[in-house]
């Protein structure tokens, strides 16, 4: 999965925030309806423009910046939502 093919940032969308290209869906915002419970079906049937395969480029991108050390939490003080 090349998640560059549906993932960017541009400064004037959302602050420069990782959004699904084409529209201002953020990593983060996905990320969090997840945590929350929604289901993929749930994100496509609210966010029709959103894709099967953006979604599946959302974890590719999270995976790449876990493995490049770009999201750190460390193991004390780690702030609950």
């Amino acid at each position: 999965m090349n998640w560059q093919e549906y993932i960017h940032s541009d400064e004037s969308v959302l602050l420069g925030k990782p959004v699904i290209k084409g529209t201002r869906l953020s990593v983060e915002f996905l990320l969090e309806r997840l945590a929350d419970g929604w289901t993929e079906q749930d994100l496509m049937d609210n966010y029709p423009r959103l894709t099967k395969e953006a979604l599946q480029a959302v974890f590719a991108y999270v995976s790449a910046a876990m493995k490049d050390t770009l999201v750190y939490f460390p193991t004390t003080n780690f702030r609950q939502a």
